[in-house]
C-alpha cells in the first residue's frame, strides 16, 4: 500500500509549529503541531478534547468561519489538523487567523462551549484553564509565524 502523506514527514525532526500538511483539490490541510513527537511529551486527552471545543468554536465563529471545514486533534497526541477552503481563504490569511484565534483561546473567559450532555459525548474532560494554558503556549510558538514557515 502506499504511504499516507503524514506518513512521509520526519517525526524526528519535526518541532512545534504551524505547516502546509496537503492541498486537496480547494481543500487545504495545516499541520498544527503542539508538541514534539517522538519524545512521551503528549498533550492530555483533557488538554485536546479543551483546545478542541474553544478553538473549533472561534473558528466557526470568525470573520472567515465559512471557509473553515474542520479542525480536530492528531490521533498522537502532538497537536491538530486545521481545514479550510482555500477558495475562501488564503493561505497567509488562515496564518494571520489561527494567531488571531489561539491568542483570543488564551485569553478566553466565557464557559467552556459544549460542555453539557447533550452537546458532547465526553462532556466531563472539559477545562477552560486547560485549553488556555495550551493556547497561551502555541500562541507563542505562532507569533510571528509567516507563510515561508509552513514547509516541513
Amino acid at each position: 500500500m502506499e504511504r499516507i502523506a503524514s506518513f512521509q514527514v520526519d517525526h524526528n525532526k519535526l518541532v512545534p509549529g504551524m505547516y502546509l500538511s496537503r492541498r486537496d483539490g480547494e481543500t487545504v490541510t495545516f499541520d498544527l503541531r503542539f508538541k514534539k513527537p517522538n519524545t512521551g511529551d503528549l498533550l492530555t486527552n483533557a488538554e485536546m478534547h479543551s483546545v478542541e471545543h474553544i478553538i473549533a468554536t472561534l473558528l466557526r465563529n470568525s470573520r472567515a468561519g465559512d471557509a473553515v471545514i474542520y479542525f480536530g486533534p492528531m490521533g498522537c497526541q502532538t497537536g491538530f489538523y486545521f481545514l479550510f477552503d482555500s477558495r475562501r481563504l488564503s493561505e497567509s490569511g488562515a496564518v494571520e487567523l489561527l494567531k488571531e484565534i489561539f491568542a483570543a483561546g488564551a485569553a478566553f473567559a466565557d464557559e467552556m462551549p459544549g460542555k453539557s450532555p447533550a452537546e458532547c459525548g465526553n462532556y466531563i474532560n472539559l477545562d477552560v484553564a486547560l485549553a488556555k494554558r495550551q493556547c497561551a503556549c502555541y500562541s507563542e510558538i505562532i507569533r510571528d509565524w509567516t507563510t515561508e514557515k509552513l514547509a516541513y
